[in-house]
């Protein structure tokens, strides 16, 4: 409980007019003595009002709250958070509330001005941005109530438990479920290339056509029929993605608002709504952090929801990528062939490890490495350099590069498949590997 500024002005007011009196009589200026009489009965007055205005402030009742908040938010994406407030006061009442809004989600509107009304409920709300992913919990709200006759405010701590799930944006991947794939892939930037000759699966047979390819006609068909028939295929369907997700300290790095494995997770999420939409099955691995998930894969379009629900809460640790055990532990848990996407930061130091471990996936399965490169060092290459420290910036920064791409080279003359991209590329490029390997057959 404080005191109001109507009780500070007031107490103020009385405490100024005594000092001014004090002074008068100090003076030896002659003042009518009813003056003290009369500021020291207010001030008595004023007091006596406070301690009744106070005992009344604690017996009102507690008002009552409701806190409506979405059962998931998308990460940087605002979203509306209400309160309806309910109360037994018999006169209109103003109440300051504030909510307790966890740590990581950022919030506008608050504190919230309330006028209560009698046998109403009241309703506001407020905007909440979550700045990361994982679960949250709201606890408390806080309301302050002023006394009946304004001398104090009172501030009561509600217990309201609400929960919520902040995951990665995926707002535009449910909004390109209204286009045709083709359109929606187009739309995010993804190419696609021709295709070469025909797929690997039977579709169906139909007469021939012209451009058809001599291999294609059936000749018992044709026999039977005696007209030319070919054989139409399609793409292997039923295949398999494994996503291997690096949640070491290397994936800490960050360029903008979201972290480097912010940026790799929803990549990952996105291939998996592409692949799954081809007909193609979707697991997910992890490795170097501080909980190791697997999921094997399954296709349909409830896997989705699956790997959303399974990584909505991952996040990347301290500790340091080992390539060789996470290879090793996913060679014991998937044994059909699988296209593996490793998605990781590399350095130079890490090219003898990863080669390693590339080497025994690819006995069995077929390997693309994504490795993240930060968008920083872009910025600092091509920026110009005037002064000392931007020289040695600049430098550091070109050094750095040059190793990771000699790293690079190293491992692509080795035959690994390799992604050198920024974090904001990593999405539509590992769609458009996926749809070339498909259609190539490559796994």
């Amino acid at each position: 409980m404080k005191p109001s500024k109507r009780l500070l002005v007031w107490l103020s007011a009385l405490l100024a007019l005594g000092v001014l009196l004090g002074s008068l009589s100090a003076l030896d200026i002659d003042t009518p003595p009813s003056l003290q009489a009369v500021n020291w009965g207010m001030l008595l007055a004023l007091l006596a009002l406070a301690i009744l205005d106070a005992l009344r402030l604690q017996r009102l009742p507690l008002p009552r709250v409701q806190r409506q908040v979405p059962g998931s938010l998308a990460l940087g994406r605002w979203g509306e958070v209400s309160l309806t407030v309910g109360h037994d006061f018999a006169e209109p009442l103003r109440i300051r509330l504030f909510d307790h809004v966890p740590y990581g989600l950022d919030f506008e509107h608050l504190p919230l001005t309330v006028e209560l009304q009698p046998g109403q409920a009241s309703q506001v709300g407020y905007r909440v941005r979550p700045l990361k992913r994982g679960h949250f919990r709201f606890e408390h709200c806080e309301v302050n109530l002023p006394s009946p006759l304004g001398l104090w405010s009172g501030k009561r701590l509600l217990p309201v438990m609400d929960n919520t799930r902040v995951y990665p944006d995926f707002a535009r991947l449910y909004g390109g479920q209204l286009l045709a794939v083709d359109n929606w892939l187009s739309q995010l930037g993804v190419r696609q290339r021709q295709r070469r000759g025909q797929g690997l699966e039977f579709h169906q047979l139909r007469e021939f056509r012209e451009g058809d390819s001599l291999r294609q006609i059936d000749w018992k068909a044709t026999a039977r029929q005696r007209t030319p028939i070919a054989r139409e295929y399609q793409d292997e369907r039923d295949q398999q993605i494994m996503l291997l997700l690096d949640c070491g300290r290397r994936m800490r790095s960050q360029d903008d608002e979201l972290s480097h494995f912010d940026h790799a997770l929803n990549a990952c999420l996105l291939l998996s709504y592409v692949a799954l939409r081809q007909g193609d099955a979707v697991g997910l691995c992890t490795f170097a952090g501080d909980q190791e998930h697997y999921l094997a894969p399954i296709k349909g379009p409830g896997q989705l929801n699956v790997l959303l629900n399974a990584a909505y809460d991952l996040e990347s640790g301290q500790r340091s990528a080992d390539y060789q055990s996470a290879a090793r532990k996913l060679l014991t848990r998937q044994k059909r062939r699988a296209l593996v996407v490793l998605v990781t930061n590399l350095r130079d130091e890490d090219d003898d490890d990863l080669l390693v471990a590339v080497k025994h996936l690819s006995q069995q399965h077929q390997v693309l490495v994504a490795s993240l490169r930060e968008a920083t060092l872009d910025r600092i290459r091509s920026s110009p350099v005037q002064t000392l420290d931007e020289a040695l910036a600049y430098c550091g920064t070109v050094d750095f590069l040059n190793a990771r791409a000699e790293c690079h080279e190293r491992l692509g003359a080795h035959g690994v498949a390799m992604l050198n991209l920024r974090p904001e590329e990593l999405g539509t490029d590992l769609v458009t590997r996926y749809l070339k390997y498909k259609r190539a057959g490559s796994f």
